[in-house]
């Protein structure tokens, strides 16, 4: 039998904010500067740390999420990605046992026992002492078949402090210290209302920012004591199978997508099942006044088009354009931040900008979020992208809120049974072929989606 080691770990906090995201990033680069391929991961739905995680390995990130994959998807996810690395580096979310309920369903340490990997946690010793080894005796204790390999104490104070930290945890238990980092007075990578300034916006500090975080690293953490951490990790079992079901199938139809500074949320597996469902892929901008090529559909993603409404309000060519096409009835499949571009207009600190105008709505931009976490869904309306009577799980994160501008009400594919959608338990509203609302999903666990977004654009292309 074939072993398939797969070195790897999880690296985990006790909460969210305790600093296991700059932990993840600093040995993520410190792992590369040494040489390893690193092949990173991020537990969760989250695009900003996965797209950093992305940067610091020169590799890109996947996520896992144990709410919306099956467990042989994420195992399947996990040994198709890890292939030829030399170490991968799961970042977990929250804290490691945080879940959706009581039972923590969904959570690190579930990820953790699917992928039969050692977690290391990430403990923010702000004030705290001899308590740190008390809180690691309750993790140890808490739940079954969960190996901690080791803690890396965050934000210390200085030496007197470590000292004590490190006596502490010595003699309390068999947790291996794998370094102590220092309060950092400025944090790198600065934050602000999605989480994470992205590489997108500080493109010309960005290595400089990684390469700190790789000193830093370096320096406190016993970087050969974590490498040998993950390449104890047991051997992961059979192939669980490829990600996306057949063969390939050939290229029939072109569909483009945006990836520009205002759109840029994209799961690489979404892309990629497009692909594998027969679609050639072409990058767009809506920041750019360059003319588009022809295609035969159309995908917005997720980003942070508030940040450029007045770009893309200015950019009234390309504007127009995508207005036509979705009323030539190209299919346009559009996520959060694509779906406030199809709008009328886009609403930021009291200034509206015009849109695409596609649906007769606008969205305003607020200070707190107007929709954050997993979604479910029942598909109640024919459409391109989804079969009738489907559940869809998927999750959203979004600060603007969709704005009536019009009597003409919209029409929803998307009953909301969890989550807020575009408002009053719908999401996902249809124009011709079209579909766009907030909800974000994953294309292995939509698995119908990929092909019938071909089939759509297949279809339009014969008839145009």
């Amino acid at each position: 039998m074939v072993q398939n080691t797969l070195s790897r770990l999880i690296l985990a906090g006790l909460s969210g904010g305790t600093g296991k995201t700059i932990v993840s990033l600093a040995l993520t680069r410190a792992f590369k500067r040494a040489g390893k391929k690193v092949v990173p991961f991020k537990k969760g739905p989250d695009y900003i740390d996965a797209q950093w995680l992305s940067v610091a390995a020169g590799h890109s990130c996947s996520n896992l999420d144990p709410f919306f994959h099956s467990v042989r998807d994420i195992r399947a996810l996990f040994y198709n990605k890890s292939q030829g690395s030399d170490v991968c580096l799961v970042e977990g979310n929250r804290g490691l046992f945080d879940g959706m309920d009581e039972q923590g369903s969904c959570s690190t340490a579930e990820l953790a026992r699917i992928l039969d990997a050692p977690v290391i946690l990430a403990i923010d010793c702000t004030k705290m002492t001899r308590t740190v080894a008390a809180v690691l005796q309750g993790c140890l204790q808490f739940e079954p078949n969960l190996r901690i390999a080791g803690v890396i104490l965050n934000r210390t104070a200085g030496e007197r402090h470590r000292s004590v930290l490190r006596k502490s945890i010595e003699t309390h238990t068999d947790v291996p210290v794998l370094g102590m980092l220092p309060k950092i007075r400025t944090n790198p990578i600065p934050e602000r209302h999605m989480g994470l300034v992205t590489d997108h916006e500080s493109d010309a500090t960005a290595q400089h920012a990684l390469d700190a975080l790789a000193d830093m690293a370096e320096e406190w953490l016993d970087i050969e004591a974590i490498l040998h951490s993950a390449a104890t990790a047991p051997d992961f079992g059979p192939d669980p199978g490829p990600i996306f079901p057949g063969q390939p199938a050939s290229k029939k139809v072109r569909i483009g997508y945006v990836r520009d500074a205002s759109l840029w949320f994209y799961y690489p597996e979404n892309l990629e099942a497009l692909e594998h469902a027969g679609a050639e892929l072409v990058r767009l901008s809506l920041l750019s006044d360059a003319p588009w090529p022809s295609i035969d559909g159309l995908y917005l993603g997720g980003g942070f088009p508030e940040l450029f409404a007045d770009r893309l309000a200015a950019n009234t060519t390309i504007m127009r354009h995508v207005k036509t096409l979705s009323n030539a009835g190209l299919p346009i499949y559009a996520e959060c931040g694509g779906f406030m571009v199809l709008c009328n207009s886009l609403e930021m600190r009291e200034t509206s900008y015009p849109m695409a105008g596609v649906f007769p709505v606008g969205t305003s931009f607020c200070p707190k979020p107007q929709g954050l976490g997993y979604t479910e869904a029942e598909v109640v309306e024919d459409n391109p992208f989804f079969r009738t009577g489907s559940r869809i799980e998927g999750h959203e994160f979004h600060y603007s809120l969709c704005v009536s501008e019009a009597s003409t009400p919209l029409k929803p594919v998307l009953k909301m049974g969890r989550g807020h959608g575009g408002g009053l338990g719908w999401d996902g509203f249809l124009h011709k072929n079209t579909v766009a609302g907030y909800n974000h999903i994953h294309a292995v666990a939509v698995p119908e989606w990929a092909p019938l977004f071909v089939a759509a654009a297949s279809k339009y292309r014969s008839s145009s």
